[in-house]
């Protein structure tokens, strides 16, 4: 897609990640974070067509989970394309009742809730 259609009115407040294969950008993460909430969300999740399958989007979804966590955030949410339900219930989360059309694509929220634990 084009730049103009993934950018968004806000991502100057998101964190944007990319991994890199030899130098080539091969998979992208924005991450919203919203402390007052202590939630977050993830968005623009996407690795190129011939990356894909090989554990590259996997990888940079875990770090960004896991920059979530270390941020105190106990909820993390995307809007998954119903397609991809399985693939997102392997980082533990889950589908809600809410649904929406999108580009003539179906969606569904999901999301994974966290237990802060306190280290002493």
């Amino acid at each position: 897609m084009s730049l103009a259609y993934v950018k968004l009115t806000n991502d100057e407040k998101g964190i944007h990640y990319g991994l890199f294969v030899d130098s080539e950008l091969i998979s992208v993460v924005s991450l919203f974070i919203f402390p007052e909430q202590k939630t977050a969300q993830f968005r623009k999740f996407a690795t190129l067509k011939n990356y894909q399958g090989k554990g590259y989007g996997s990888q940079l979804l875990n770090y960004v989970i896991n920059e979530a966590k270390d941020q105190k955030i106990t909820k993390i949410w995307c809007n998954a394309r119903i397609e991809k339900i399985a693939f997102y219930k392997k980082f533990g989360l889950q589908e809600t009742k809410h649904t929406f059309v999108k580009n003539n694509m179906l969606y569904v929220i999901m999301e994974n809730h966290f237990q802060l634990i306190n280290k002493y």
